[in-house]
């Protein structure tokens, strides 16, 4: 059997569909500048707590007790 022969490993085959070009509303729009803005905001919010310490500096982390 010449290789690729009924299993499936030929390339010819295995091509995935295009995808459909569709075409966005103003909804789609919105929602996409929308998540956008969400997402550079998050990260405007994680580089300015980057910069601060640990949050819990005055624990001294879980205290244990001596009894068992």
């Amino acid at each position: 059997m010449p290789s690729g022969q009924g299993t499936g490993t030929n390339p010819i085959h295995n091509k995935k569909p295009k995808k459909q070009h569709k075409e966005e509303d103003d909804e789609d729009k919105a929602f996409k500048a929308k998540q956008q803005a969400d997402a550079k905001a998050r990260a405007e919010m994680a580089a300015k707590a980057k910069g601060k310490g640990p949050l819990n500096a005055g624990q001294q982390g879980i205290k244990k007790s001596g009894k068992k």
